[in-house]
């Protein structure tokens, strides 16, 4: 079975050692699924970056403060300009509430856009318009990354070519010079198989959203079920946008 924690593990210790790995978590909901994923990166010696939603289903202040005392580096995972649809200076200052009220738990220096398949609004075009940096960020991936030399990998969609039916959390420019080296994979199995074939490229940030992994069984089939429907809707999003 492909999604749970042992196949999480499996696919942490093939990456051991195998160029530069870059691991980013998007805590979209059920914040104790990433408490497991870090115990077991803590647990390998495995570094990664967490960003939350400032949502009741992503934000559980425990879990931050745990995941962060494991030594991760805690993110705002922003989706300002959708829930402000649209409004730039309202948008700006939801980001600012936001990001002041994880910073009150852990300290914050990355932020990544939330993808809002379902919105008209880009929540990363807040950025034309006002400048994260001043604010102490560090890092924005979509907007920091040379994708010309990191390869973008991600299980949008509960799978690792999601990028089909993905409305945003994709690199388009560099996707199909990707999938003409090979570089595309759909279940983990794929990735650990091109990893010690070596074909896997050696510079990559790997994106989970870690409530879809979990040895639950019942959880494993809900996700499953949810994200079916999901990527449906997604597919006829992106139709409509060709």
């Amino acid at each position: 079975m492909d999604f749970t924690l042992k196949k999480y593990r499996e696919l942490l210790l093939a990456l051991q050692g195998y160029g530069e790995v870059t691991l980013r978590h998007d805590v979209d909901k059920k914040p104790q699924n990433s408490v497991k994923t870090a115990r077991i990166e803590q647990e390998l010696g495995w570094k990664a970056v967490y960003y939350f939603r400032a949502k009741p289903y992503g934000w559980e202040e425990e879990a931050i403060r745990e995941i962060a005392a494991m030594g991760h580096e805690i993110g705002y995972h922003y989706e300002s300009l959708s829930t402000c649809d649209g409004d730039m200076e309202l948008a700006y200052r939801d980001f600012c509430d936001h990001l002041e009220s994880l910073r009150k738990l852990v300290p914050v220096t990355s932020i990544c856009m939330h993808g809002s398949p379902t919105s008209q609004w880009d929540s990363r075009d807040l950025w034309k318009h006002y400048d994260y940096h001043q604010l102490g960020i560090k890092t924005e991936p979509y907007l920091d990354t040379d994708f010309s030399e990191v390869f973008y990998l991600t299980d949008t969609g509960r799978c690792w070519d999601g990028f089909k039916v993905s409305v945003r959390d994709k690199i388009p420019e560099y996707q199909e010079q990707w999938s003409q080296k090979g570089w595309v994979y759909h279940h983990t199995d794929d990735i650990i198989k091109a990893i010690k074939e070596g074909h896997f490229p050696r510079k990559a940030m790997v994106t989970t959203h870690p409530q879809r992994w979990t040895d639950n069984p019942w959880q494993w089939c809900c996700e499953m079920g949810v994200q079916w429907v999901k990527n449906m809707v997604k597919a006829i999003i992106v139709k409509k946008k060709l």
